[in-house]
């Protein structure tokens, strides 16, 4: 029997840190089914010796069958490493959530109690409070700004939140390709062009203590690039 859910927690040189993160989210799986799986992406880069985050999701997933481990030498970004866990989740709901603790992992249970209730196809968050700094606060409204004037009426007000959890049905519609941090956008881009039933829920953003940010200027401008190219094609594609 299928998962009522899968969890993709991207657990990129979290280290040790992932430990607590996985506590907390199966506590809070565990007061709605018992019946879940997690799949934790600990793919690491090549030489990196330093991070112990491969060794530890393999622990961790030896500690309980619904526990899945992924270790692979890194070929992308957060993209590809987001792709290569949600090909191998098997839930009927699937959800994708950082492990840096900047999200609550609560938030899965949330998200996951508004997709039931309501009988939605998708549901995100949006940072409502954010302790990440004001650098990257004006970064991120500035991006949502450019997501929202080129791809209007998504329903998503904060594009690279999470946790965001979909149906099944709706997720083996969808055809990621993206390897870098346009993964998100690339998702909420596809679940429009499909007009599929969304809601967002508020979050708290918190700074993450054991490492630093990954986005550089060249982040940003990738960004903005990748949305531009994104615009383009939707002119030619059809739902």
């Amino acid at each position: 029997m299928a998962p009522d859910i899968s969890v993709v927690v991207l657990c990129y040189k979290a280290k040790e840190g992932i430990i607590p993160f996985v506590q907390r989210l199966t506590s809070a799986l565990a007061t709605a089914t018992e019946n879940y799986e997690l799949v934790l992406v600990g793919n690491y880069n090549r030489g990196d010796t330093a991070d112990t985050t491969p060794a530890v999701v393999r622990a961790l997933a030896e500690t309980d069958p619904r526990i899945k481990a992924l270790a692979m030498e890194k070929r992308g970004w957060m993209g590809w490493d987001a792709r290569s866990g949600l090909d191998i989740a098997t839930g009927r709901v699937i959800a994708l959530i950082d492990g840096d603790n900047q999200m609550p992992p609560e938030d899965v249970l949330r998200v996951y109690h508004k997709l039931v209730d309501e009988d939605l196809e998708i549901v995100t968050t949006y940072r409502k409070k954010r302790a990440d700094g004001i650098g990257r606060v004006f970064q991120s409204l500035g991006y949502n700004l450019i997501f929202a004037t080129l791809f209007p009426g998504s329903g998503v007000s904060d594009v690279n939140s999470k946790p965001k959890i979909m149906r099944r049905e709706l997720f083996d519609k969808l055809h990621l390709t993206s390897d870098d941090w346009f993964l998100d956008a690339e998702m909420i881009i596809q679940v429009r062009r499909h007009k599929a039933r969304i809601a967002e829920i508020p979050t708290v953003f918190l700074q993450s203590k054991e490492r630093g940010s990954f986005v550089r200027l060249s982040t940003i401008l990738e960004f903005v690039a990748n949305l531009t190219r994104a615009r383009i094609r939707e002119f030619f594609i059809r739902p």
